[in-house]
C-alpha cells in the first residue's frame, strides 16, 4: 500500500494510471483555497466547492484499505462529496475547480463499483456509531485504529498449517499431532473446530482436511452461520447455502471469495474478527484474527482451544519449539507409529519420505521463504517427513496471511530459539544434557 514504482496511491485502490483522479482532488484543495484569498469582492452566495472537497479528504484521510469495511466507507463518503456538489451546482456554474471535481468523483465512483444510491458519511463527530461494526461501536467510526490511540483494542493472531504447525494467541509455535476433531477457538462469539488425518504411513504428523466455524448469533446483526470446508470442497458460501449474514446492506458477515476452490475469506465486522482458509495440494490451513476481549469471552467448559491454549504435551512433536528433523526423510524414533499395520484412508496421496535429502529440502524452501525462521524450518521438516512438495507452498501461504492479519509487524518472525517464548530454548535431546552435564562437570573440578 502506497509503495514500489513511481505512480500515485490512494488508499486501497491499485497504481492509478493517468489522470489519477484523486490527485486531481487534492490539488482541487489548494486551488479552491488560492481562489478563494484571491476573492476582491464579498458575494451573496459564494461556490463552497473548496468546503466539499475538504470535508471528503477528511472523511477518508484516515481509513486504512486492509480493514474490513474500507470499500463501504470510501463509498459512503464519496457519495456525500457528489451529493455536496449538487448542492453547489448553480452556485458554482462555471468554476473550473467544481467542474474537475465532479469529473473525479465519477472516475473514482467507477474504479471502486460504488453506487449512485446509497448511505453518505457525516462529518458530524457525534453521530451514533453502527452497532453491527466492532470498530465503530468502539471508536465512534469505522476507522483503523492507529498505534498510541486511547482505546485502541488488541488483537490476536492464530494460525495452522502443514502437518500441523500450529501458531497461538500467544505467538507460541507448535508442531502437534492431534489426530481426529479438535477445537481451535471456541469462545461466546465465534468457534473453529479442525478435523486432521495421519499424513503418511508410520508418522504421528498430521494435516488437517476439514475446518468447520460457526459464528455464532450476535444481536440483530447475524443469526448463526456455520462454515465448513473439506480437501477438494472449500466453498464460497456458508452451509445454508448464504454469502452473507446481517440485513441490509452493512452485511455485518460476509464471505470473499478470493481464488475459487482454494482460497476464501470471511469477514465479521459485528465482532471486528477475519478468518482465512485455503486448500494448499490435497490439505487445509487456516488463519484467524479478532479482539483480545473477545477471544477471552469464554467459561471453563470451553477452555480446551488449541489457538489460546497450544497443544496438550502429550500431542506435541516439537520439543520446546525444537523441530527434530528426519534424516534423509527417515523420522525421529519419537515419530514412529505405533501401529504400523494400520491400514492408511485410501485419500492420502503416497509420497516417498526418502524424495527430498536436507540439502534439496532447504534448498526448495529457500525457494518462497527468504527469511529461515520458524516457517522456513517448518518447511524443511515437512518435506522431510512427506516428500510431498505443496507443504512447501502452504508455509509460503501461512507467513502471507500471518502478515496480512497479525497486528505486531515486528513479531512476525519467530526464530527457532524463541519458539517457546523464551529468549533461549535449545533442544533438549539427551545428547544435549549429557554434553551440558559434562561441561558442568568440567567448570566444577
Amino acid at each position: 500500500m502506497g509503495m514500489g514504482k513511481a505512480g500515485f496511491y490512494y488508499p486501497g485502490a491499485e497504481r492509478l494510471r493517468s489522470p489519477p483522479p484523486f490527485l486531481t482532488l487534492l490539488v482541487l484543495i489548494a486551488v479552491s483555497s488560492w481562489v478563494h484569498i484571491g476573492e476582491c469582492q464579498p458575494q451573496a452566495t459564494q461556490c463552497r466547492i473548496s468546503k466539499c472537497t475538504s470535508d471528503f479528504v477528511s472523511l477518508t484521510s484516515h481509513l486504512n484499505s486492509a480493514l474490513d469495511g474500507f470499500d463501504t466507507e470510501f463509498c459512503k463518503a464519496l457519495r456525500a462529496y457528489s451529493a455536496c456538489t449538487h448542492r453547489n451546482t448553480k452556485t458554482c456554474r462555471g468554476n473550473l475547480v467544481y467542474h474537475s471535481a465532479v469529473l473525479g468523483i465519477s472516475d473514482l465512483m467507477m474504479q471502486r463499483n460504488c453506487s449512485k444510491d446509497g448511505p453518505t458519511s457525516s462529518t458530524h463527530p457525534e453521530t451514533a456509531p453502527e452497532s453491527c461494526n466492532y470498530h465503530s461501536r468502539h471508536h465512534g467510526s469505522g476507522r483503523e485504529f492507529r498505534a498510541g490511540d486511547p482505546g485502541q483494542p488488541t488483537y490476536l493472531f492464530c494460525g495452522l498449517f502443514g502437518d500441523p504447525h500450529l501458531r497461538t494467541f500467544k505467538d507460541q509455535f507448535q508442531t502437534c499431532k492431534v489426530e481426529g476433531a479438535w477445537p481451535l477457538i471456541d469462545n461466546n462469539y465465534l468457534s473453529v473446530q479442525v478435523t486432521n488425518m495421519p499424513v503418511v504411513p508410520g508418522s504421528t504428523a498430521t494435516v488437517t482436511n476439514k475446518i468447520t466455524i460457526i459464528f455464532k448469533p450476535y444481536q440483530e446483526c447475524t443469526e448463526q452461520k456455520v462454515y465448513q470446508a473439506v480437501t477438494d470442497d472449500l466453498p464460497a458460501a456458508f452451509v445454508d447455502g448464504t454469502t452473507s449474514g446481517g440485513d441490509g446492506d452493512t452485511k455485518s458477515l460476509r464471505i470473499v471469495e478470493k481464488e475459487a476452490g482454494q482460497h476464501a475469506e470471511i469477514h465479521a465486522r459485528y465482532i471486528g474478527a477475519t478468518v482465512i482458509v485455503r486448500q494448499v495440494g490435497r490439505y487445509l490451513t487456516l488463519a484467524v484474527r479478532m479482539p483480545e476481549e473477545l477471544a477471552l469471552a469464554y467459561d471453563e467448559t470451553q477452555d480446551l482451544q488449541l489457538c489460546m491454549n497450544g497443544c496438550p504435551m502429550a500431542e506435541r512433536i516439537d520439543e520446546d519449539g525444537y523441530l527434530p528433523l528426519p534424516v534423509l526423510g527417515l523420522h525421529h524414533p519419537k515419530h514412529q507409529h505405533q501401529h504400523h499395520q494400520q491400514q492408511q484412508p485410501h485419500n492420502i496421496p503416497q509420497h516417498p519420505r526418502g524424495s527430498f535429502s536436507l540439502g534439496s529440502a532447504t534448498a526448495k524452501c529457500r525457494e518462497k521463504l527468504k527469511v529461515k525462521d520458524i516457517y522456513f524450518h517448518s518447511c524443511v521438516f515437512d518435506l522431510l517427513t512427506t516428500g510431498d512438495a505443496n507443504f512447501t507452498s502452504a508455509a509460503y501461504s501461512a507467513l502471507q496471511d500471518l502478515e496480512a492479519l497479525h497486528p505486531q509487524r515486528e513479531r512476525w518472525h519467530i526464530f527457532p530459539n524463541q519458539a517457546n517464548g523464551g529468549p533461549c530454548s535449545f533442544p533438549r535431546t539427551p545428547v544435549f544434557k549429557l554434553g551440558l552435564l559434562c561441561f558442568i562437570i568440567v567448570l566444577l573440578l
